[in-house]
């Protein structure tokens, strides 16, 4: 699993591709690449850095098929709970389901083992949140077996950013 960086919390499941990640970029726009970029554009870099603190969904699968869209109604304390949820199947015995934003991101958690579990996601977009000429509808994606360790500590780390 590896970690996106965009400036604010972000939570990655995954392997690298195939992956689901949730993510609410803070972009600065004292930074100097951002605001050399601005001037480029011939823009203010608050005009460039556009709506920062706004919840991001970003999904791919192998075969190049995915989803990205905003979901500027989620908050901190909803992301939150997702991660507590997610920490709380990862710790149980069984196998688990669990839903972001009304099944925007609904995650399946199945035990593969003592030590492993396998991640599968059905992602959402909202009705009108995707670019036009962009694929619509939900997308399946199969985020492989991964290290129930490995897995809690990036969930871990992600619940402390938005706690």
């Amino acid at each position: 699993m590896s970690p996106i960086a965009a400036g604010g919390p972000a939570l990655f499941l995954g392997d690298d591709t195939p992956c689901v990640a949730l993510v609410r970029p803070e972009l600065d726009v004292n930074d100097p690449g951002l605001r050399l970029a601005a001037e480029q554009a011939g823009v203010t870099p608050e005009e460039f850095a556009g709506e920062s603190g706004v919840w991001q969904v970003m999904a791919d699968r192998t075969d190049g098929e995915g989803r990205t869209f905003e979901l500027p109604e989620l908050t901190d304390d909803e992301a939150a709970v997702f991660a507590d949820e997610l920490l709380y199947a990862l710790a149980g015995a069984g196998d688990a389901e669990l839903e972001l934003a009304d099944g925007i991101i609904v995650l399946s958690v199945t035990r593969a083992g003592d030590d492993r579990v396998s991640l599968s996601a059905r992602v959402v977009p909202p009705a009108g949140s995707e670019e036009p000429g962009s694929p619509t509808g939900p997308l399946d994606v199969e985020l492989g077996t991964l290290a129930v360790a490995e897995v809690r500590e990036h969930v871990v780390e992600f619940h402390r950013s938005v706690a």
